[in-house]
């Protein structure tokens, strides 16, 4: 079992940067992969970021490239995702969640655990 918890996120202006943070319970982080979702009221959670159990692997979201970095420090328990150059189509609510295995992953349904989410707001 993982229980997850996320914290950093806020209210920041479009052209802002934010770090959030998700801190993971248990002594077997680092065999777990792990993933950063995102959601909208009224639309499914959306996969953006994920990372194999050790980092040595990443996967982005189109919408994510090139300003978004996934990031985990294993001796921490601690998964990343530095958010860069945000924009207003950035508001929403996000999730970090592990997988079981130690491989990525991008469909919600392959993700065990979930954290309770928390809410970036870009004003614009």
């Amino acid at each position: 079992q993982v229980q997850l918890r996320e914290s950093g996120g806020g209210l920041v202006q479009a052209g802002g940067s934010l770090t959030l943070s998700c801190f993971a319970s248990g002594r077997t982080f680092s065999s777990h992969a792990m993933g950063w979702f995102r959601q909208v009221p009224g639309e499914d959670r959306k996969f953006f970021a994920t990372i194999s159990h050790i980092g040595g692997t990443t996967h982005y979201a189109e919408s994510a490239k090139g300003r978004f970095t996934i990031s985990r420090d294993n001796s921490q328990n601690i998964l990343y995702l530095q958010m860069n150059t945000l924009n207003p189509e950035d508001t929403a609510k996000y999730y970090c969640a592990a997988r079981r295995e130690a491989t990525i992953g991008v469909r919600p349904s392959l993700f065990a655990f979930w954290g309770q989410g928390i809410q970036v707001t870009v004003s614009g």
